[in-house]
């Protein structure tokens, strides 16, 4: 039961970030983006803790796809520090 709740809570959050990145934004979905990191990273770790790394990093992939300039962003900015 623990797993299917993960499952369907990742799959909402999912969604929900298609669903806000159809609307206009004036800020470019950045404070939404924000939003969703913060709403999503707990259910990643749910999703690891109940159903394993493999489908946490699925779920990672996914959550990558639709946020994927906040996840270039950062990873520029790990770049800066390691090199």
């Amino acid at each position: 039961m623990n797993a299917a709740l993960a499952f369907a809570a990742g799959f909402l959050w999912l969604i929900a970030a298609n669903l806000i990145g159809m609307f206009p934004s004036k800020d470019y979905h950045w404070s939404n983006a924000y939003k969703l990191v913060a709403v999503g990273l707990p259910i990643l770790i749910w999703i690891a803790l109940a159903n394993g790394l493999i489908w946490a990093g699925v779920f990672l992939a996914a959550a990558g796809s639709v946020l994927r300039w906040p996840l270039l962003h950062a990873w520029r900015w790990l770049k800066q520090f390691i090199a």
